[in-house]
């Protein structure tokens, strides 16, 4: 996976290899299984990819909000011309993306520390929990491409302190414009894009000073145009940093920093780290999520030693990236902790902290330099004492992540597919009912248009039956103008319930079926307690 030998690739990069199609491989059967399981915000960036196919729309972000790019749907959409709505589909190009973020961080580990160890690194991020695999291979924006891009980046600025690069100003171009198209996918990448900033400006700071710079500046213009673009005609408050102030700024009182840093620290970086099922951490699963601030602190004061101690640019970079690294993470960790959503959902917004995937070559880094110094002998007993404990913390790292993966690939994975199932199900039924206009909650409807190839259109719904969260307004449109639309709720919810009460002596009259968890309904005259 990037490296040669006498014209083949070297002993560690074969396993590399190994390790890297078996990750893929792995991915690849959950894809086109539906694992995880689809949902009505993946569904959105599939219709949206079916809009796009089919010339309707152009969307800049997701429908209804102004801060996640819709990149993956652009991917995706010529694939979803050709075969119509379906999950597998829709899931390649993030796979593909997957791909790609395997074969840049080998090199990148490569460069900025030794073949084997970039082997250890692809393997630990060839295994997958639930928690992981579904932000490396679901449709629902920003983080598999904005981790290419910084990769590539950092690959840049490597080249351009090495003098290898050959078209230097072409490079800074690229640097920029995926610099801009990053932002425009995932605002959370932003500490990672800072500190490769900041690393390119020291590469290369008199370059930039001319006609590098305006590359560089033209580049991420391009690259964040479709933002500036929708940000300049969007109406006062619904802006991307109104929209971001509101969300994570949350909602109540703010949680202590004693429970912001148990949901953050304890919890989240062992969940985005593939180390606990998708259902939490154990207390004895926390472990690495303690440990964590402490690598990054010790990656940082090796790697300013290494850059006193290198002795021109080409070799005080490779210091330099692993500062990058260590400030984009320690960044990211710094901004999840301090806002709520830490504490108030760190099972659900863990998912936030998988750019931390990008800093395990410079968070590994010191436990691999103490194990093999131990290893060699080369080092004093309390050398060889922290070599045998870095090498626990590498072997449990590792040993931890292959039991979550095994356990989510063999046993987790069984209810989501049956979920699947039902879901499918349920497209057929109503599709065979004849409704094409129905109501339902959000985590319902869009998923159910897209099962359908929107054959059947669906208006969000709340608990009380008043118009919830509707993405896309059109389908909310037709609704209203639908004179006897149905209602496909789940059992026993709120909603339900609620629609029940409605109908009175009508509601088992206008009960077309029970499947999956799920109730469709088609009265006569359909309530619509709104107007």
């Amino acid at each position: 996976m990037g490296a040669i030998s006498a014209g083949r690739l070297d002993r560690a990069a074969l396993v590399a290899l190994l390790f890297g199609l078996v990750g893929i491989g792995y991915r690849l059967f959950l894809v086109l299984n539906t694992v995880p399981v689809g949902n009505s915000d993946e569904a959105t960036f599939g219709l949206a990819a079916l809009h796009i196919a089919q010339g309707r729309e152009h969307p800049v972000f997701l429908y209804g909000q102004h801060y996640m790019g819709m990149l993956q749907s652009y991917l995706a959409a010529p694939l979803i011309a050709v075969t119509g709505p379906n999950w597998p589909v829709l899931r390649l190009p993030v796979l593909a993306l997957y791909a790609l973020f395997l074969w840049l961080i080998h090199r990148l580990a490569r460069r900025i520390g030794s073949p084997w160890f970039a082997t250890l690194v692809v393997g630990l991020l060839a295994l997958g929990s639930e928690r992981v695999i579904r932000d490396q291979v679901t449709t629902v924006g920003g983080r598999p491409e904005v981790k290419v891009a910084v990769l590539v980046m950092l690959l840049v600025v490597l080249g351009s302190a090495r003098g290898s690069v050959r078209h230097r100003r072409l490079a800074v171009g690229g640097f920029g414009l995926l610099a801009g198209l990053a932002l425009w996918s995932d605002w959370l990448i932003v500490p990672y894009l800072a500190a490769a900033g900041l690393a390119l400006v020291w590469a290369i700071r008199r370059e930039l000073l001319g006609g590098a710079g305006l590359l560089l500046v033209a580049g991420c213009t391009v690259g964040i145009a479709p933002m500036i673009y929708d940000n300049l005609v969007a109406p006062p408050g619904k802006d991307s940093l109104s929209v971001l102030r509101s969300i994570s700024g949350g909602s109540g009182a703010v949680p202590s920093w004693p429970r912001r840093l148990d949901g953050g620290l304890l919890e989240g970086v062992p969940l985005a780290s593939g180390l606990c099922p998708v259902t939490g951490c154990a207390r004895w699963q926390e472990w690495f999520g303690l440990l964590y601030p402490l690598l990054l602190a010790v990656a940082a004061v090796l790697a300013v030693r290494a850059y006193r101690r290198a002795g021109g640019r080409s070799e005080r970079v490779v210091p330099v990236v692993h500062l990058a690294l260590v400030a984009g993470a320690a960044l990211t960790l710094l901004s999840y902790v301090r806002s709520p959503l830490a504490a108030t959902d760190p099972l659900g917004n863990a998912r936030y902290l998988s750019v931390l995937q990008l800093s395990l070559p410079a968070v590994l880094w010191p436990l691999w330099q103490a194990a093999v110094a131990g290893w060699r002998g080369t080092v004093g007993v309390a050398g060889r004492l922290a070599g045998a404990l870095a090498t626990a913390v590498l072997a449990a790292l590792a040993v931890t992540s292959l039991v979550v993966t095994l356990l989510f690939a063999t046993v987790g994975a069984a209810p989501g597919r049956r979920e699947e199932r039902q879901a499918r199900v349920l497209a057929a039924t109503v599709r065979a009912a004849g409704l094409r206009e129905v109501y339902g909650e959000y985590w319902t409807c869009n998923r159910l248009v897209f099962n359908t190839a929107e054959e059947v259109v669906c208006g969000v719904l709340d608990d009380d039956l008043t118009p919830g969260l509707n993405r896309y307004p059109a389908y909310w449109t037709r609704l209203a103008r639908a004179a006897r639309p149905g209602y496909v709720l789940a059992t026993g919810t709120p909603a339900d319930r609620r629609l029940r009460e409605l109908l009175g002596e009508q509601r088992d009259a206008a009960l077309l079926a029970e499947v999956g968890g799920y109730r469709v309904y088609h009265p006569a005259t359909p309530p619509r307690p709104w107007r």
